[in-house]
């Protein structure tokens, strides 16, 4: 007896309170790059207005789904894949792991680019990386990506370790920006700062085709959430810990947007975010950040080459693992396996996928050569960021249709510690909006404003990938009949 209380005393203290469940989450969804990305689309304060509306209407029922369909499928370890599965059927099970995958494509080639820029602040301190001609900087790209490749099929798996450290270091140093940059005006009253402007003018956007072509930035930096979901069931109480994490979660994560965007009004004019000059902060905007808070605090560019280093390592370890990861989600999983043609599931004696490796070599690599039409590495930069806020939102998709068809099921045939509402009518339509609002913004993302070439090349690559998705399946169907 005594020994079952003991068992049962140790299984409660390994629960997971709300509070830490929220800082969990936080440190998975939230960076500064997303205070940076939204403070320069959105024109400066007035991206506030729109960091509330995002949380209000999109962010906190998405991560509610979340919880409730990790809560009913508490036993599935595929994430999104698996919910899939459960809720329909293995050949739309493929498409979402596939569709989880080949959204990567643009991010893998997106970190060559932007780990090569973080080494460059690092040593050099400056944006001499930008002064380079688009040749130079996709041919160094497509080397670092050919090496990285390399190191992928190697299976290295320390790299996993470095992306932790990077990724909390990184972390850190967000929260540290917050709060040192609020406290600069106390510490060096005689720095220049800028006025903030808190007129009613001053923080209400233009709703025009130029915010709502940018909204798939808001929706890229607030997605990720699922990712948490095999942590529901261990809460100290589900139905109710875990929606007050959530909305922790959403709380902190406001907050740090909005004090976040202050802090960055303080320092950078509304100059800095027209034209060309918002492209190279879009590129450069956390290293100047940095840098400037170093003069307001008199340690130099410390804290910038400190925030490069921090983040070289992580873009690096991070392509490494974005390359080899979502892989292995697609082709270890047994229900995606049987519509992958079968040059794909060879692997070396690492374990690597490496015919799987030298496809993400041709698709990010063509995806880097396209780069060549950029004017330079922040031309490059920008465009790839946004390229990424179309593409890697379309994930998500495969999120609210799979709670769309959890609570569309027959009442009892999934169970649920927690529920997001009881209403079965008022779960799907909140369902139905997050998926309209994820497809409407990767829609309009890929129109770029006067650039007709471009938004063009933003509608076929995304395309391009996806319908690769639809081949695959028919390749494997003809080599099963033909006996291969």
């Amino acid at each position: 007896m005594s020994s079952n209380k003991g068992n049962s005393a140790a299984a409660e203290a390994k629960k997971i309170s709300a509070t830490t469940l929220s800082f969990m989450a936080f440190s998975t969804v939230w960076g500064f790059g997303n205070v940076v990305n939204g403070f320069a689309y959105f024109n400066g304060l007035q991206v506030i207005f729109s960091w509330i509306m995002m949380f209000a209407l999109y962010f906190v029922p998405y991560a509610l789904m979340v919880g409730e369909l990790g809560s009913a499928f508490k036993n599935a370890g595929g994430g999104v894949t698996s919910w899939i599965l459960e809720t329909s059927n293995p050949k739309l099970a493929y498409y979402a792991g596939y569709t989880y995958w080949v959204v990567h494509i643009p991010y893998i080639a997106s970190k060559g680019s932007g780990g090569l820029k973080a080494l460059a602040w690092t040593f050099l301190v400056n944006d001499w990386y930008d002064s380079l001609p688009a040749w130079q900087v996709q041919l160094a790209t497509g080397c670092v990506f050919v090496f990285f490749l390399w190191v992928a099929s190697r299976g290295l798996q320390p790299l996993k370790v470095l992306t932790s450290l990077a990724g909390t270091s990184m972390f850190v140093m967000s929260l540290l920006y917050v709060v040192m940059m609020l406290a600069a005006p106390a510490i060096n009253p005689t720095a220049s700062f800028v006025p903030l402007d808190w007129s009613w003018e001053n923080l209400i956007p233009q709703f025009n085709v130029q915010y709502f072509t940018s909204l798939s930035i808001l929706v890229f930096a607030v997605g990720g959430c699922e990712k948490i979901s095999p942590y529901v069931n261990k809460v100290n109480n589900p139905g109710k810990d875990f929606p007050k994490g959530m909305i922790s979660l959403a709380i902190m994560v406001v907050v740090c947007a909005i004090l976040g965007t202050i802090a960055m009004g303080m320092m950078v004019p509304p100059e800095e975010l027209v034209g060309e000059a918002q492209q190279n902060f879009i590129a450069n905007g956390a290293y100047i950040a940095f840098q400037r808070l170093g003069e307001y605090y008199h340690v130099g560019n410390a804290l910038a080459v400190v925030y490069g280093a921090c983040n070289a390592i992580g873009q690096f370890s991070t392509l490494v693992l974005s390359i080899d990861a979502p892989l292995r989600m697609l082709l270890d999983d047994e229900s995606a396996r049987q519509f992958v043609p079968k040059g794909l599931l060879k692997q070396n004696k690492y374990g690597a996928y490496t015919n799987g490796i030298l496809m993400i070599g041709v698709l990010s690599g063509s995806i880097i050569a396209v780069q060549l039409l950029g004017k330079g590495a922040a031309d490059i930069i920008s465009w790839l960021n946004k390229l990424n806020s179309v593409c890697m939102p379309m994930r998500y998709l495969w999120v609210f249709l799979a709670y769309i068809l959890l609570r569309s099921a027959v009442p009892g045939k999934f169970n649920s510690e927690y529920v997001f509402v009881k209403n079965k009518a008022i779960a799907v339509s909140a369902g139905v909006w997050c998926f309209f609002v994820t497809a409407a913004c990767c829609i309009l993302g890929v129109y770029v404003e006067g650039d007709v070439l471009r938004t063009v090349l933003n509608i076929i690559m995304p395309f391009a990938l996806l319908a690769l998705g639809l081949i695959m399946p028919a390749i494997r169907k003809a080599q099963d009949a033909a006996g291969k």
